[in-house]
């Protein structure tokens, strides 16, 4: 499947910083030090819905490590999914009377237009599960082979689907932190079947679903059927990475179960962990102080934006208002703030000269490279812009400086870029 044109990332004068990120699983900062080619793979959505801020969000955090990694010497390699099987998928197209591959194809392509206006640099592989049912089959036949999955009795309910072990891995849980009353929750919240019939353990996580009525399907050694859903990430990260790869990325509410069982079921296939170095989460975005989602109605679209007239880098400022870890909210205040700090940098930049560049910058890549501190870096940029502003004239090239790193570090473009 193919990805989005990517924008063109600037080299920035002076020396990249080794980038520090906080992993979930150890529950602490520290530095992520991967090899000349740093893998990455982050969650991609379900293509049922347009693009919200929610998923924003966290395609922006992911987009700042790539750049970071860039800045400091590394190339990457990205892998993002994109799950264009599952049920959401086909209620929404059962709901509006379309074929879910037609939903599927439209929303996927509404997310890169989305993603490209935003700026965010493309993966290099951008896959679709639909064409990965071979590697998940493979996958689903190793955890069998090794005693990790077991097929449900088809007496139960004429389905002899195929379930993993959550207990095959003697730690699992160590990704999230989880304990097992937090998983219960999460479980049934979050996708899982627990009162499912048959299963050994409420917490054992679906691998192969054999065809239902109306269903797609895809032959299979167990039945015609299709992935589950954490089984799908798993195989397509380990056969582009390999295991121990540098950061499996996604929103804070994939700690568990997604990434959790992502994890488990690449640990268990290949008898050895971690399956990623970092496990590394965005949080929540709200409205006006509220918990953003598809029940409640709330949600702020991309697109919706874009159509107003809103520029795509106030996008970015007001998310990057607040820090990547912590939930937050969007609201028009935010964006105003957003429209008159991207007005002052772009006054102080269209002087040219202006207070010294290399200082700022060098500020800006260590705020940045601390586990993404963007309201630290836009403080940075805030303090350069008003010192210019007040005349401050001793770096003669600085305004297009600035507007270099801003553009590579941060994706901003500004009138000098």
């Amino acid at each position: 499947m193919h990805s989005w044109s990517s924008p063109v990332v600037r080299s920035v004068p002076g020396d990249g910083v080794p980038l520090k990120l906080f992993d979930t699983a150890g529950s602490e900062v520290r530095e992520v030090a991967p090899g000349p080619v740093a893998g990455m793979y982050v969650c991609g959505i379900t293509p049922y819905d347009t693009t919200h801020l929610g998923h924003a969000a966290t395609y922006l955090t992911f987009d700042l490590v790539y750049r970071q990694l860039l800045d400091a010497g590394h190339e990457v390699h990205y892998v993002q999914n994109t799950t264009d099987v599952d049920d959401p998928l086909f209620e929404r197209a059962d709901r509006d009377g379309v074929d879910w591959r037609e939903l599927g194809d439209r929303e996927t392509d509404l997310f890169r237009e989305d993603m490209e206006a935003l700026r965010v640099l493309p993966p290099r592989d951008y896959v679709a599960a639909t064409e990965t049912i071979d590697e998940v089959v493979e996958m689903v036949g190793e955890l069998l082979d090794r005693g990790h999955a077991y097929r449900i009795d088809p007496d139960v309910d004429g389905y002899s689907d195929v379930y993993y072990r959550h207990r095959a891995t003697a730690d699992f849980g160590y990704e999230s932190g989880y304990d097992d009353d937090e998983m219960a929750v999460a479980f049934a919240e979050r996708g899982g079947d627990p009162d499912r019939s048959g299963k050994e353990h409420p917490l054992d996580a679906l691998l192969w679903r054999v065809e239902r009525p109306g269903e797609p399907s895809w032959p299979s050694p167990w039945g015609a059927g299709r992935p589950g859903w954490h089984i799908e990430c798993s195989a397509i990260a380990r056969n582009r990475l390999g295991m121990e790869f540098d950061i499996q990325g996604g929103g804070s509410d994939l700690a568990f179960p997604h990434h959790e069982f992502s994890a488990a079921h690449a640990e268990a296939a290949a008898g050895r962990r971690p399956f990623a170095r970092f496990y590394v989460h965005a949080a929540m975005i709200g409205l006006d102080g509220v918990k953003m989602s598809k029940s409640l109605g709330n949600l702020v679209r991309v697109q919706a934006l874009r159509e107003q007239g809103v520029d795509p880098a106030l996008i970015r400022l007001g998310l990057f208002a607040g820090h990547y870890r912590v939930d937050r909210s969007w609201s028009d205040d935010l964006l105003e703030r957003a429209r008159a700090r991207y007005d002052l940098w772009c006054r102080a930049i269209a002087r040219g000269v202006g207070a010294d560049a290399a200082a700022a910058i060098a500020e800006l890549r260590e705020r940045l490279a601390d586990d993404l501190d963007t309201p630290g870096a836009l403080a940075v940029i805030d303090a350069w812009a008003s010192a210019t502003l007040d005349g401050d004239d001793s770096d003669p090239s600085a305004g297009a400086g600035i507007a270099t790193a801003l553009d590579a570090l941060m994706g901003i473009p500004t009138l000098a870029v």
